[in-house]
């Protein structure tokens, strides 16, 4: 290969190379000396080129170098950045060959003191987390129905406009207060805390919500405090934190009881819109309509097999009555049979008697007192079986229904004719019959006392 190179470059002196060569030895030497690295500087004249790669100049008071930001890098970036903006970027130290022009190639970029706020984000995540403030075990559901709801962000946000547009649009007849407090700088968590507080203390609401729009994670940085955490984790409330955009990710949003990627969405996941509740409600009302109805259908048709086994109090009364005349019949066949018997038996004697001519008025006078003493035992056993037939006779009369009215009872029907048994076949307005041994009446009732 050297004898041919040669050939062809008769001008080409021994151990010289060209500047293309030198140039990509030296990109790959910076390359594998200089891992990825965080360098940072001051952003100057950034372009934002039409393929979308970022070419700026990052400098601190002593020096400068060249970066560029590839577009499939820069897509993930968080923020566009600015002339002037203090960042830090993570970079590969490189060579642009064609023009010998030495460059970081940026892999990632972030705000200046991103890092630390980052790392101490991880920190108390971590010792929230070992605390058990993160566990799903703890975090309280979110009512379905709610009346009111306390909004706890900043008066002139437009994350307000979004939670109250929303929140119009969803469920109208859901009333809203407003807790106000600054959602980012200086003591912005401790205002923020301090409403949540007030808010608890309150009791006027039945959900609150934490929102504040997007921003950097210097702008977000409140959600991100200690002190707003604790108090949300031991709030009574629900809470549900909307702050940010979907992609942002705070303190908050693990503490609270449920996160929304938006405050938009915090305003949807908190009102149940009112055509589904009132279709919720219509639901279960047809649910319990049917169930009413299938109760009041299983209930009459009971009704319905037990009068066909309750018997009548006239058809009772006839059976009693039918039972008296059997019982007469009875008693008048053994009267007349025993007579008879009693007859034949005073007719054999006496032909006995004749067939015997005795000298007997001795016995005539035993007869005499024998006849005395049956017919005294006919007497007294016609006097009971007579008592007998009085005394039923008497029980017939007592279960008539007339001398029941008599002694001051009353019956009561309905409109249409049932009898009333019982407090509950009747409501306030129902028109009943009341019937008492002499007369009937209508009355109507006007209000009902239950008691045990």
């Amino acid at each position: 290969m050297a004898s041919n190179y040669s050939s062809q470059n008769p001008q080409r002196t021994e151990g010289v190379i060209p500047v293309s060569a030198l140039n990509h030895a030296v990109a790959q030497l910076l390359e594998r000396n200089f891992p990825l690295t965080w360098v940072s500087g001051e952003i100057s004249n950034f372009t934002r080129a039409a393929s979308g790669h970022w070419y700026f100049t990052l400098k601190d008071s002593a020096a400068q170098v060249r970066a560029v930001m590839f577009r499939g890098r820069a897509q993930y970036a968080n923020f566009m950045p600015r002339e002037g903006d203090k960042v830090e970027v993570r970079a590969l130290v490189s060579l642009y060959e064609p023009r010998g022009d030495f460059q970081i190639n940026v892999e990632a970029i972030r705000r200046a003191g991103v890092g630390n706020l980052y790392e101490a984000f991880l920190q108390l995540k971590s010792k929230l987390a070992d605390e058990g403030l993160f566990d799903p075990q703890r975090k309280k559901p979110i009512p379905t129905f709610v009346r009111r709801i306390g909004v706890i962000t900043s008066p002139n946000a437009a994350a307000l406009r979004d939670v109250l547009t929303a929140l119009q649009r969803r469920a109208p007849h859901i009333e809203v207060i407003i807790y106000p407090c600054p959602v980012q700088g200086e003591g912005a968590a401790a205002k923020i805390a301090q409403m949540v507080a007030l808010a608890e203390a309150e009791a006027s609401c039945e959900l609150l919500i934490v929102c504040r729009g997007g921003g950097s994670i210097e702008d977000l940085w409140a959600f991100n405090e200690e002190i707003l955490a604790r108090t949300i984790a031991h709030c009574s409330l629900p809470v549900i934190s909307g702050v940010g955009h979907e992609t942002d990710f705070t303190i908050t949003d693990f503490v609270a009881d449920l996160r929304a990627p938006t405050p938009t969405a915090a305003a949807e996941m908190a009102a149940t819109p009112t055509a589904e509740w009132l279709a919720t409600l219509y639901h279960w009302q047809q649910l319990m309509q049917r169930q009413i109805r299938r109760q009041a259908d299983g209930q009459a048709q009971k009704l319905d097999w037990l009068s066909h086994r309750l018997q009548s109090p006239s058809a009772a009364l006839q059976a009693k009555r039918q039972q008296i005349i059997h019982s007469a019949q009875s008693l008048r066949f053994a009267m007349t049979q025993t007579w008879r018997n009693s007859q034949s038996h005073f007719l054999q004697l006496q032909t006995k008697l004749e067939q015997k001519k005795p000298n007997t008025s001795e016995l005539k006078a035993k007869l005499d007192q024998l006849s005395l003493q049956f017919r005294i035992s006919q007497q007294l056993q016609l006097r009971q079986q007579k008592a007998l037939l009085t005394s039923l006779q008497e029980k017939m009369e007592m279960l008539n229904p007339q001398r029941t009215l008599e002694r001051g009872y009353v019956i009561l029907q309905q409109a249409d004719g049932k009898l009333v048994r019982s407090a509950t076949q009747i409501k306030p307005g129902d028109v009943l019959k009341l019937r008492t041994a002499s007369d009937a009446s209508e009355l109507q009732i006007a209000g009902i006392n239950q008691q045990n």
